[in-house]
């Protein structure tokens, strides 16, 4: 079977249901969106060490878990469930514990790192806001717009986290 279809030639897609849609419908925007965070992510977790790049690949797999829900909204087993959050909740709170909270703006960009951290965080932000939109139209599942949420929450720690080892490796070479 070839990649190409051909039918998104005349400007339609289709959802796992088979609803053929717009390309610049919201739920298109909404998954092209969460596309684009998961790659990000991606660029993160390639250059990441363990745990952290375990981390990342499992919020790539929940990515994947939402946009099933959003292509497919109908179907219960694409929903969120309140652990995915209080998960990512966690691991916030922990990462936290590890270094001394900065409470001055933050110039992104402190190592290479962090920036792709910073990248995802941006766009997560981004697909908050077409997540909320596309709920709005269409409806959502609220719990993956509050995972969603804290996953923003989770790349800022995580690159500010990044922005502290790179300091400390940098400090112990000077």
């Amino acid at each position: 079977m070839s990649i190409y279809t051909k039918k998104g030639d005349s400007g339609k897609t289709s959802l796992m249901d088979g609803i053929s849609v717009s390309k610049s419908d919201d739920r298109i925007e909404l998954l092209g969106t969460i596309d684009e965070l998961n790659s990000s992510i991606g660029l993160a977790k390639v250059i990441a060490d363990h745990p952290l790049y375990d981390e990342l690949a499992r919020r790539q797999q929940e990515l994947m878990q939402m946009m099933s829900g959003i292509a497919d909204p109908r179907n219960p087993d694409h929903r969120f469930s309140k652990e995915e959050t209080l998960i990512l909740e966690e691991g916030i709170d922990h990462m936290e514990s590890l270094f001394p909270r900065i409470k001055d703006f933050v110039l992104y960009g402190g190592c290479e790192q962090s920036a792709r951290l910073d990248m995802a965080r941006a766009v997560a932000r981004r697909a908050e806001r077409r997540f909320r939109k596309t709920a709005v139209n269409y409806g959502a599942d609220p719990k993956a717009m509050q995972y969603l949420n804290r996953l923003s929450d989770y790349l800022y720690v995580a690159a500010r986290y990044a922005d502290y080892l790179g300091s400390m490796q940098e400090a112990q070479t000077s």
